[in-house]
């Protein structure tokens, strides 16, 4: 009988444990997927703050790792829960790193000793799994965090017997985190100076762990085809291209999944009235809630509501929204935002929204009930983000019937289709220059068709059917597992 393939997937924050974006989703949903599929799955992430006041099953695992870091050994503790579906969590326990409120800073910024606390995750993750003889056939790192990793398995951890048949990958969930620390901090890693050069963990004189990971990884995914390519030209590429070129034979897109779990109007306790594919009429229940609950002139549960969940930020496409923000005005349509981020784009949208309360709700933070609700309740989703590796919220809104309207990019650019008002095809509107008026006219073409009535309900019931879960992307995972473990 063929022994199933063991993985060990290290990430930095993994839902529902630890979270602060995407990377956690992905961290959460796709290990039960993989188990399902058979795959011998173990997670490993660090004992926050967060997970230890969270209301979690927790048992120590093992106790006092001594762990190498700079001219110093830590000793820490391992402990141990699992998801849902019985994939087992190990926590890596060290209070001086991790007993902190922020997963990675403060508001002020990054943690000073950020390379501190993930030189000493990464090379625990590893000593943990020899100390305990936790084999594995491949470990999954996940961006600048985890991208040690496979450099240690590189140079450290070479000659050990333990690791010799080990495979990594590498995933870039979003190349604009580089993990970049000072020169002379690279005692901290604990690899080798000759590692310190351009073809290594060198990136404009600093240390990248981002690009450690992608130098010395058997393979390197993104989380969507689109974006596996973008990273490759010098407008995405962030300085990295050309490592990213030259490595382009061991690149994989793999789109994201969606958790349908958490992200479903048929049973979403969110929200004030559940709905589906044949049902959708009660969308309007939501609609009306939304905007008596937000203080939106009551005409706005008949004219088109838009929203706009995200980060406020320049990446996310925050200044195309700022241009434009009175033209919905003029439209007579009605503007939700949720979100926080730049100081610049956060005072402008709540003096905005001071101006026009009747048509304009705009929530600083982040409140996840709400998120929600917004996605149920609203027409359209905007998302006119300069670049987005994957995104999430344009799968969810899908789901939720609500129209997204995006950029052409990434993994945006994958997931939405044009819609045909001729063939009735398509699940949403699309525009490609980075520019406020293609924007805008992408947005008045959906007003149009909301308006006119004839099309809109075909165009929301082709986006519900859409299936974006994580099966399909969790067997792309498989066939990348698959090759490096053959060939590594």
């Amino acid at each position: 009988m063929t022994e199933p393939l063991k993985v060990w997937f290290l990430a930095s924050e993994v839902a529902p444990f630890a979270k602060t974006g995407g990377l956690a989703d992905v961290a959460g949903s796709l290990p039960p997927c993989l188990k399902s599929l058979g795959v011998d799955i173990k997670v490993g992430l660090p004992f926050y703050r967060t997970v230890k006041d969270g209301s979690f099953e927790i048992k120590k695992s093992f106790e006092g790792l001594e762990v190498p870091l700079g001219d110093t050994i830590l000793r820490g503790d391992i402990l141990e829960t699992s998801t849902e579906e019985g994939v087992p969590v190990y926590l890596f326990d060290m209070e001086d790193f991790f007993g902190r409120s922020g997963l990675y800073g403060t508001p002020k910024g990054d943690y000073p000793d950020n390379l501190e606390r993930f030189s000493y995750f990464c090379r625990a993750a590893l000593l943990f799994a020899k100390e305990t003889g936790l084999s594995f056939d491949v470990v999954h790192c996940h961006d600048w965090q985890t991208g040690l990793i496979p450099a240690y398995l590189r140079t450290l951890f070479k000659a050990d017997p333990f690791f010799s048949d080990v495979a990594s990958v590498m995933t870039v969930h979003n190349l604009g985190y580089q993990g970049l620390f000072p020169a002379d901090k690279l005692s901290v890693c604990g690899l080798p100076a000759t590692e310190f050069h351009l073809e290594g963990i060198e990136f404009w004189g600093k240390i990248s762990l981002l690009k450690a990971g992608i130098v010395y990884a058997d393979a390197i995914t993104t989380v969507s085809p689109t974006y596996s390519q973008e990273i490759q030209r010098p407008e995405f590429g962030l300085g990295m291209e050309g490592i990213f070129k030259k490595r382009s034979a061991d690149i994989y897109g793999i789109l994201n999944g969606a958790d349908y779990h958490t992200w479903d109007p048929v049973a979403d306790r969110h929200i004030n009235a559940h709905y589906s594919l044949g049902n959708v009429k009660d969308k309007g229940q939501c609609k009306a809630a939304l905007v008596n609950e937000l203080g939106l002139d009551q005409r706005f549960a008949d004219r088109p509501l838009l929203a706009m969940v995200s980060r406020l930020a320049a990446q996310k496409g925050c200044d195309l929204l700022v241009e434009i923000a009175r033209d919905i005005v003029e439209l007579d349509a009605g503007l939700v935002v949720l979100g926080a981020g730049e100081d610049k784009y956060e005072r402008f949208l709540i003096g905005l929204g001071k101006k026009y309360p009747e048509c304009m709700a705009i929530r600083i933070g982040f409140d996840e009930s709400l998120a929600h609700r917004i996605m149920a309740g609203a027409d359209m989703l905007l998302i006119p983000s300069r670049y987005e590796p994957c995104g999430l919220t344009q799968i969810y809104a899908l789901k939720y019937g609500t129209v997204p309207i995006v950029r052409a990019t990434g993994g945006l650019d994958d997931t939405i289709k044009r819609f045909d008002p001729v063939s009735g095809r398509g699940t949403g509107f699309k525009f490609v220059e980075y520019e406020a008026e293609a924007f805008l006219d992408q947005i008045k073409e959906a007003v149009r068709l909301f308006e006119e009535g004839t099309n809109w309900m075909k165009l929301v019931e082709n986006g519900m059917r859409s299936d974006f879960s994580w099966k399909r992307s969790a067997q792309e995972y498989l066939y990348v597992y698959d090759k490096v473990r053959k060939t590594g």
